[in-house]
């Protein structure tokens, strides 16, 4: 955030995009350290089996959001403030991200086409991975998501891995594998496992993989505007 600091300052909208994934990181922790920690201890104690790998995820957030404090206001609320003066700055992810989270920048299934196509173009892993919590069931039966990888199971999981695939850091300690894990308990029980390795072994039935392997196919493939 301090390093940011400049670049923000200067209306750099990759800059904004990033305070505001700091926000959304460190949300749950900077809002409630005691409480945190002490949740952190309770699913330690619970000694299910995945209570040590949730445990350490949760220890790795509070490590690396220990400086803030709940003065410094990180709620959703200031998420989607941050998320959005990233978008009004140029990010196309805190753009996508929106979107996903049903606050769009614009009302209207057009809007809503065009972006996901802009996001589908751009080859950005941020966007990708912004986008891909919208794409789900969340638009099951949506219009303007008509011969979209959209709408299913497996379509948010598809344009994730595909974030993946375009370079996002998806390794074992990765944000993205610590807050699955660090917020909804979604772990994995190999602490080596990087998020693609993990979808495939556990999240994805044998039967789904070539389905999802064609989805992520086409997602990294060019697509011209309406078609």
């Amino acid at each position: 955030m301090q390093s940011l600091e400049p670049a923000v300052r200067r209306g750099d909208a990759e800059a904004k995009w990033m305070v505001s994934r700091v926000y959304d990181y460190c949300s749950g922790y900077a809002m409630a350290p005691a409480a945190f920690a002490r949740d952190t201890q309770v699913i330690r104690e619970m000694a299910m089996r995945g209570s040590p790998a949730m445990a350490a995820a949760r220890e790795r957030v509070s490590h690396r959001c220990s400086r803030f404090v709940p003065q410094d206001d990180l709620s959703p609320r200031m998420i989607v403030v941050k998320r959005t003066e990233a978008a009004e700055a140029g990010s196309l992810a805190a753009e996508a991200s929106l979107l996903a989270t049903g606050k769009p920048v614009k009302q209207g299934e057009d809007y809503a086409r065009d972006l996901v196509e802009r996001v589908q173009e751009s080859k950005d892993p941020d966007a990708y991975s912004a986008l891909s919590p919208g794409m789900g069931i969340a638009s099951s039966g949506r219009v303007s998501m008509t011969d979209q990888v959209a709408g299913t199971q497996f379509s948010e999981l598809a344009w994730q891995l595909a974030a993946c695939r375009l370079g996002l850091d998806c390794g074992p300690q990765s944000s993205l594998m610590t807050s699955y894990c660090a917020n909804g308990g979604i772990c994995s029980t190999d602490p080596s496992q990087d998020f693609t390795s993990f979808v495939y072994d556990a999240a994805i039935p044998r039967q789904g993989v070539d389905v999802v392997n064609a989805m992520v196919d086409s997602l990294m493939r060019e697509k011209r505007k309406g078609q």
